[in-house]
C-alpha cells in the first residue's frame, strides 16, 4: 500500500517537472555550468600535449557553441560527465586518435537508436578491426554541432572531408549540381548511403539494392513530372533480359552474373542527363558502355536493346508488331481449342 502511495505521489510530480520556475531553473544552472567551463575552455591558447607529443586543442568558441543544437539546450557535463570536479583528472588517451575516440560512445545516451544504426554500419566495422573510420563526432561535429541536412549540401561535403574524389565527382554529376542550385528533390550522399547503418557499396548485396534506391525517386509521378521524365524505367528495366537476372538474384536464386544494374549504365556518383554528349547511355557511346559486360560489342550490338522504352509503330515496329499478333493469335488459339473441347462435349451429350 505504501509502494502505490508513493507511486501516485511521484505521478502528482511529473507535471510540476514541466513548469516555467523549473525550466528557468534548470537553464539558470546550465547557464552557470557553461560560464565555468568556458572560463578555461573558452581562451584560445587552451591545450594539452598528448604522451605522443601531439598538441590537442582544448578550446571551444563561445559564438560556435550557442549556435549548435546543444549549445542552447544543454551544458557541458551532459557530453562530458566525467568532467564535473574541477581540475580535470588527468588524460589517459596517448595519442589524437586516442583522444577522438574516447567521446565515440557519449551520443548514445541520447541518441541511442542512430548510435545502435551505426554499429551496424561499415565505418563502425572497420574500427572494431583496428583501422580508421569517422564516428559520431567526426561527422558531426564536437561543440559546432548543427542540423546536418540545413543546408543539404551540408552532407556531400562531410562525407567529402573522407570520400572527396567521390564528392568532386558527385558535384560534377546532373544531382550534384542541381543540389548546388537548390533544388531539394535531388538525392546526397545519404539518400543512397544511409547516415549510419552505411553498408558496404562494394558487396553484391548492396549493388542490388541500388535498383529500389533509383526507383524511390524515378518511379515517383509528382517528382519526375516536373522534369518531363518518364517513371516507366524501373517497370522496361525488369521485364528485359537484364532486369530478369536481377530479380532472379532478389528473389533467392543465385545467377553467376547479374547484368546490368542501373549504376552499371547510368554510372554512380557520375550520373549526367541521358543526352550529355558524355552520357554513358548516349547512343553515341552506348557501344563503349554495352563492351563492359560484352567484350568485342560491335558498332551495331546497342540496336538490339530497346533502353527504357516500349516498342511502338514508330520506335522498334518489327517487335511491336510480333507483340501485337501474339495478342492476337494466342487468344484465337485457346479460343479455337475451347470451342472444340465444348463441341466435342455437346456431340458426346447428343449422342447418347
Amino acid at each position: 500500500m505504501k509502494s502505490i502511495r508513493e507511486g501516485f505521489f511521484c505521478l502528482l510530480l511529473i507535471p510540476l517537472a514541466g513548469s516555467p520556475s523549473l525550466r528557468a531553473e534548470a537553464s539558470t544552472t546550465r547557464n552557470e555550468e557553461v560560464e565555468t567551463c568556458l572560463g578555461c575552455h573558452g581562451e584560445k591558447d587552451a591545450s594539452v600535449t598528448l604522451p605522443s607529443g601531439e598538441k590537442q586543442s582544448l578550446y571551444v568558441p563561445r559564438d560556435v557553441f550557442e549556435k549548435s543544437v546543444h549549445g542552447a539546450r544543454q551544458g557541458c557535463t551532459g557530453c562530458h560527465p566525467a568532467q564535473t570536479e574541477v581540475p580535470h583528472a588527468s588524460l589517459t588517451a596517448k595519442d589524437k586518435a586516442a583522444f577522438s575516440a574516447g567521446f565515440k560512445d557519449l551520443c548514445k545516451t541520447c541518441h541511442f537508436e542512430n548510435y545502435t544504426k551505426a554499429l551496424d554500419g561499415v565505418h563502425y566495422q572497420i574500427l572494431a578491426k583496428g583501422g580508421s573510420a569517422p564516428f559520431c563526432v567526426d561527422c558531426h561535429g564536437a561543440h559546432d554541432i548543427m542540423h546536418p541536412t540545413v543546408p543539404r549540401t551540408r552532407v556531400s561535403e562531410t562525407c567529402g572531408a573522407c570520400h572527396g574524389d567521390m564528392a568532386e565527382t558527385y558535384a560534377k554529376s546532373v544531382h550534384g549540381m542541381a543540389l548546388a542550385a537548390g533544388n531539394p528533390d535531388v538525392p546526397v550522399c545519404t539518400d543512397c548511403h544511409h547516415a549510419h547503418d552505411i553498408a558496404d557499396p562494394r558487396t553484391k548485396d548492396w549493388r542490388l539494392t541500388t535498383i529500389d534506391l533509383c526507383a524511390k525517386c524515378h518511379t515517383n509521378k509528382p517528382m519526375m513530372a516536373k522534369y518531363g521524365l518518364s517513371t516507366n524505367v524501373l517497370a522496361s528495366y525488369l521485364s528485359d533480359f537484364h532486369g530478369m537476372s536481377a530479380k532472379l538474384a532478389t528473389s533467392g536464386e543465385k545467377p553467376k552474373v547479374v547484368t546490368a544494374l542501373c549504376i552499371d549504365c547510368h554510372g554512380t556518383h557520375d550520373i549526367t542527363k541521358a543526352r550529355d554528349g558524355n552520357s554513358q547511355v548516349l547512343k553515341a557511346n552506348l557501344q563503349k558502355t554495352c563492351a563492359k559486360c560484352h567484350v568485342g560489342a560491335s558498332k551495331n550490338f546497342p540496336s538490339a536493346w530497346l533502353s527504357h522504352y516500349e516498342p511502338s509503330l514508330k520506335r522498334a515496329p518489327l517487335v511491336w508488331a510480333v507483340g501485337v499478333f501474339y495478342k492476337i493469335f494466342i487468344p484465337f488459339i485457346i479460343g479455337g481449342l475451347c470451342l472444340q473441347i465444348l463441341l466435342h462435349l455437346w456431340r458426346v451429350l447428343v449422342n447418347r
